[in-house]
């Protein structure tokens, strides 16, 4: 009798942390969308992934970005009043 331990599902510690795909979630920006939304030129949003100072994905050769982690980079960095 053959065993199906890969077919099980994964412990809840073992799921993933990736918030929010699947019906209802926001859909992906690529750089020109979040670079408008940040007031920045794509190519300069682009750099700022490359030196981690935002989080992003790469899709092939195109970056994309969570909006949440995109509001998240601007939470950080505002400046409280």
């Amino acid at each position: 009798m053959t065993e199906m331990t890969e077919l099980r599902k994964p412990p809840v510690s073992e799921k993933s942390a990736v918030p929010g795909f699947g019906p209802g979630a926001s859909p992906l920006l690529n750089s020109n969308q979040a670079a408008q939304f940040l007031g920045v030129h794509p190519r300069t949003l682009q750099r700022m992934v490359l030196r981690g100072e935002i989080a992003a994905v790469k899709v092939g050769k195109l970056w994309r970005f969570v909006p949440s982690a995109v509001q998240d980079w601007i939470a950080r960095h505002s400046i409280a009043s």
